[in-house]
């Protein structure tokens, strides 16, 4: 299959397009979001040259069903899901940050703790620790929004103090952060994974704090097999996993960190495919179905769209 890496829709009541890294977002008559989640795949904060056939399913889909499964914790942003990669949600404002929780010590984390630093967003971090070992507890380490280049880390007393989120609704999405983790380890768990760091989003509508966005996806997640963590970790070995890392250290391995002057290697077949099978792979793991490769195209992706548009 081709991969669907852009889409240019003329939607009922469409007063406006963004277009992200990776997602297509039509607003419609302000008052709903249609989320089109592209084959495009970005790292290091930059869109690469090829896209990846069936990634945009796989993210809507993991997406679709996290949210379902913390719609008990907070109101999320989700109305429905016309077609495999595009959600149909409620438009929300949305806060500033990310929320970033980390359980174990791995990606940007080890990354900024392998070059001395024992302060990670204003969160000590003890000494000792070695790459993808679990943390006294999780932490949470988030960022600011960029809207182009690279988002950047920001402590609690920073995000207060701007006036970036008042200190009740940051309380709030701590609260909410640790407990839809929470929720996701232990789901993941059940499925043999470790949930190892995740990001969050959020925004308010109507005065109420939602969920939004992607959840527990490997995009926004990094997931570790359960079954041998202990050993690696033990052996000091690369932990076996389902995330995006994967793509970030194919990229270093190339001489790519998305610094200025880089240019991105070339993606072969054989690249992208072998990163559409670990797409896939972290899909039926995590939520235990098992993934349909179905070929379709961004004509059928908007018909279907515009026929759940009418029912709202």
């Amino acid at each position: 299959m081709a991969a669907i890496t852009k889409t240019d829709f003329n939607l009922p009541g469409q007063a406006g397009k963004y277009v992200g890294k990776v997602r297509d977002v039509y607003d419609i008559d302000g008052k709903y979001l249609v989320m089109v989640v592209s084959d495009r795949i970005s790292a290091f904060d930059v869109v690469l040259p090829a896209g990846i056939p069936f990634k945009g399913q796989v993210l809507n889909l993991i997406a679709s069903k996290f949210l379902d499964a913390t719609a008990d914790i907070l109101p999320n942003w989700k109305i429905a899901v016309p077609d495999p990669a595009v959600t149909i949600g409620y438009r929300c404002e949305p806060f500033k940050v990310e929320m970033v929780i980390r359980g174990y010590l791995a990606g940007h984390a080890w990354r900024e703790y392998k070059a001395g630093k024992r302060t990670l967003c204003g969160v000590p971090l003890p000494d000792g620790m070695v790459e993808n070992q679990k943390l006294p507890e999780p932490i949470i380490t988030p960022t600011s929004k960029a809207a182009e280049g690279h988002d950047e880390d920001i402590s609690r007393e920073e995000i207060i103090s701007s006036g970036l989120v008042s200190r009740e609704d940051y309380e709030k999405l701590e609260e909410y952060t640790r407990a839809i983790f929470k929720r996701g380890t232990e789901i993941a768990a059940r499925q043999g994974l470790i949930l190892v760091d995740t990001k969050y989003e959020f925004g308010k509508k109507d005065g109420k704090i939602y969920l939004m966005d992607e959840v527990h996806t490997p995009d926004s997640s990094r997931y570790f097999y359960a079954d041998g963590y202990e050993e690696r970790l033990a052996r000091g070995e690369r932990q076996k996993q389902l995330s995006k890392e994967f793509v970030r250290e194919w990229l270093m391995a190339n001489g790519f960190q998305g610094q200025e002057g880089q240019t991105a290697p070339e993606m072969t077949e054989e690249v992208v495919a072998g990163i559409t099978d670990r797409y896939i792979e972290l899909f039926e793991h995590i939520t235990g179905d098992k993934f349909e490769r179905k070929e379709y195209t961004a004509e059928q992706m908007e018909a279907n769209i515009v026929e759940c548009l009418r029912t709202l």
